[in-house]
């Protein structure tokens, strides 16, 4: 009995306990194995994957969402629950099978509903 308990108290001890705290945001075309962005610029071509990978340094738990925006206008959003016991990376992309129009967007973070970053990012046709 008492090593089970020993073994949930380390479980425990280790488990991230307050949200998640952005270091980074990262914006481009391609992703890393570790959910990074590699490839990081801030223009696009129409038929490119949009990637943004949102970096925490410190354990944490939290809802990650990003909203997607063109023109003012709402184009996407996802939100990932998360749980982190290290240094992380939470990926999202948006893409466009039939091509985005050119023009200015912005990518919103939010971590349990709160805004904590943007990166406005431009498709060239």
């Amino acid at each position: 009995m008492l090593p089970a308990l020993a073994a949930l108290l380390a479980v425990v001890a280790c488990s991230p306990g307050g949200p998640l705290q952005v270091t980074t945001v990262q914006l481009g075309r391609s992703l890393n194995s570790d959910d990074t962005v590699g490839g990081h610029t801030t223009r696009f071509k129409p038929d490119d994957t949009i990637y943004v990978s949102v970096l925490a340094n410190e354990p944490g738990r939290s809802t990650v969402s990003v909203r997607w925006t063109y023109s003012g206008q709402v184009v996407s959003e996802a939100s990932k629950e998360v749980s982190y016991n290290r240094e992380s990376a939470t990926e999202f992309h948006l893409q466009n099978s039939g091509g985005f129009p050119s023009g200015d967007y912005r990518v919103d973070i939010l971590v349990d509903g709160e805004p904590v970053a943007s990166r406005q990012f431009r498709v060239e046709g």
